[in-house]
């Protein structure tokens, strides 16, 4: 944060001149500490600055009457000597380039460490286990096998919304310099449509399987993202355009677009209406992308009740997916060495390098639940333009006329080799509409901006979420795995035994350690499977940030002068930082003041 300068107060009097100094101050002696530390473009060889010693005028002269000067180089032959490596004092001297220095700034590796809230002790309820939405039953649908869905209206919990995201969290004894708050999940548990990351006027069943709506286009994310590797999931349509219509009938019951969304992506809009989402619909199986609806069916293969729609999403690895959008590419060794980790060759693999993420987050109360609150992820300009061309900036310096690619100037635009997303109808791959998706990690995806709020970080969030998208009547459920309808060529899950041989990925195998590694490096996985890494991920960033501020405090825990004690689970005593007032609510230690956790109130 800025500090400000010492400029003098406002009206200050201006310091009279007439006094005229009887001699010049003297210059100090320039020592070798003012010689650049490191190298630069314009400062190949650092040398030490010789000591110039300023002698002072003689008694009786003038200090007017100075030697006469050596005339310098101008600042641009000091600049081209220092550039060419000429050396000496001059290149020494060389002024630095500003937008080299603004550059080096932004890629200087720095310490971050999450935002730290001094809140007040948790109350007791804050303890117990996260719980899901209310149902209210709405309505029933009979499904293409004759099986009755019964879709419920979620109500009492919070959306993804007004550029907040919002998950469960639990006050925990075990964290206590958190304040004792961590992630955790409320049932149903595992990967499913997401109750809180959808738009209003969504109607899911108790498994957050089934979703549909009488309203205009609606979307939701499941609970999952995707980062790096093959992934695959399933939809089938409950309710869309009818097979055989009769004499009467009408043609459709509603319609359903299913896809790839990130974070940025609309939920009050179909999958593949902007830049960030990535969807099939169902009216001739057309492509959808920035809602440019493009011909990827066969004429007349449209998505129909009962068909089931595959989907594969392959992404490279993350340690790609950093230098595109740092700007470090380079596809003549990169790739190379990307494609022969994939196949399982070690000889050139660069180690792994670990996500740096750091949520910024805050605990809040919302009708009897607890949730973190943390900034969502805003659209960005580049990719706004990219879907709606502006005549003035289409060609201009930026490189935005500049198509998508790996090394594109802006860093929204820049793409993932090697990715891309193919489509499935009832077990047949009907090809792959979308190759090179856009980069989603910082700086490429960018949080919304806020008052000492920070936007270049990664929470976790990001990735690519299975996207259903419904309209009017239209109803669809998912399948995560992993026992899928029609399982894709490759998929080594178990399976239903009357579609395909079951094989048990948990049997024992002869194959060496080396063989293990290079199937688990390309093969294709469920969905469901990435829920679970999710939870072990969640786990090790909040043990982590636990730790961070523990050391922050001196290895200690602080505020434990008072205690209280209340009953957990199975008769288990919690013993809390605190006091428990005459009401039954957690107090605050002794001498402490901190903000109690704020109550949101958001429309329904």
């Amino acid at each position: 944060m800025a500090t400000p300068g010492n400029a003098s107060p406002k009206g200050e009097p201006t310091p009279s001149s007439t006094a005229v100094p009887t001699s010049l101050p003297q210059k100090r002696v320039l020592d070798d500490d003012h010689s650049p530390a490191v190298s630069s473009p314009l400062n190949p060889e650092v040398k030490p600055l010789q000591k110039v010693q300023i002698q002072a005028p003689e008694d009786g002269q003038s200090a007017m009457s100075r030697e006469k000067r050596t005339k310098k180089d101008t600042l641009k032959k000091r600049e081209s000597k220092g550039a060419g490596g000429g050396g000496g004092p001059d290149s020494a001297r060389a002024t630095p380039d500003p937008k080299q220095q603004q550059q080096a700034n932004d890629t200087a590796p720095r310490e971050l460490a999450p935002m730290r809230y001094k809140l007040a002790p948790p109350k007791p309820t804050d303890f117990e286990p996260a719980r899901g939405p209310v149902f209210t039953g709405h309505h029933e649908v009979q499904d293409t096998e004759g099986r009755t869905v019964e879709f419920f209206e979620t109500s009492e919990h919070v959306y993804n919304k007004k550029n907040f995201q919002y998950t469960h969290c639990i006050a925990d004894p075990t964290f206590p310099s958190m304040f004792y708050y961590r992630n955790t999940e409320p049932e149903p548990y595992g990967a499913h449509m997401g109750f809180e990351d959808a738009a209003a006027h969504m109607f899911f069943d108790k498994a957050g399987s089934h979703v549909t709506t009488n309203k205009g286009f609606r979307m939701s994310r499941a609970n999952v993202a995707v980062r790096e590797g093959r992934w695959y999931w399933e939809c089938k349509i409950t309710k869309g355009i009818l097979k055989n219509p009769g004499e009467g009938d009408p043609v459709s019951h509603g319609h359903v677009r299913v896809g790839w969304a990130r974070r940025e992506a609309s939920l009050d809009a179909p999958v593949g209406f902007d830049a960030y989402s990535y969807g099939i619909r169902d009216v001739g199986g057309q492509k959808m992308h920035m809602s440019r609806p493009k011909e990827f069916f066969p004429p007349g293969e449209d998505l129909k009740e009962g068909d089931v729609v595959g989907l594969e999403i392959q992404l490279p690895s993350e340690n790609l997916h950093r230098k595109v959008v740092k700007g470090e590419y380079n596809p003549a060794v990169d790739l190379i060495i990307e494609e022969e980790a994939a196949a399982g060759n070690h000889v050139h693999k660069i180690p792994d390098e670990a996500p740096n993420i750091i949520r910024d987050r805050i605990p809040i109360r919302f009708k009897q639940h607890i949730y973190f609150e943390k900034i969502d992820y805003q659209k960005s300009k580049e990719l706004d333009d990219l879907m709606n061309p502006s005549p003035m900036g289409s060609a201009g310096p930026n490189g935005s006329s500049e198509p998508p690619n790996p090394n594109h100037p802006l860093p929204p635009l820049r793409t993932l080799p090697n990715s891309h997303i193919k489509v499935y109808k009832n077990g047949v791959l009907m090809g792959t509409p979308w190759e090179n998706l856009l980069a989603f990690l910082p700086p490429a995806s960018k949080l919304l901006q806020q008052p000492g709020g920070r936007e270049c970080l990664d929470d976790g969030s990001l990735g690519y979420y299975p996207a259903v998208s419904v309209f009017r009547g239209g109803a669809a459920e998912v399948n995560f795995g992993p026992k899928f309808w029609y399982p894709p060529p490759g998929f080594e899950g178990v399976v239903d035994q009357d579609d395909t041989l079951m094989k048990d990925a948990d049997a024992a195998d002869t194959d060496s350690g080396q063989q293990k590694e290079e199937s688990n490096n390309n093969k294709i996985r469920a969905v469901s499977e990435r829920y679970d890494e999710q939870i072990v991920e969640d786990t090790v960033y909040d043990i982590i940030d636990e730790v961070g501020f523990w050391m922050q405090d001196g290895c200690k825990v602080l505020d434990r002068n008072s205690l209280f004690v209340v009953s957990g689970k199975d008769g288990e005593k919690l013993v809390l930082a605190g006091g428990i007032g005459a009401n039954g609510e957690a107090g605050l230690a002794p001498g402490a003041a901190r903000e109690e956790i704020k109550e949101l109130v958001q429309d329904d």
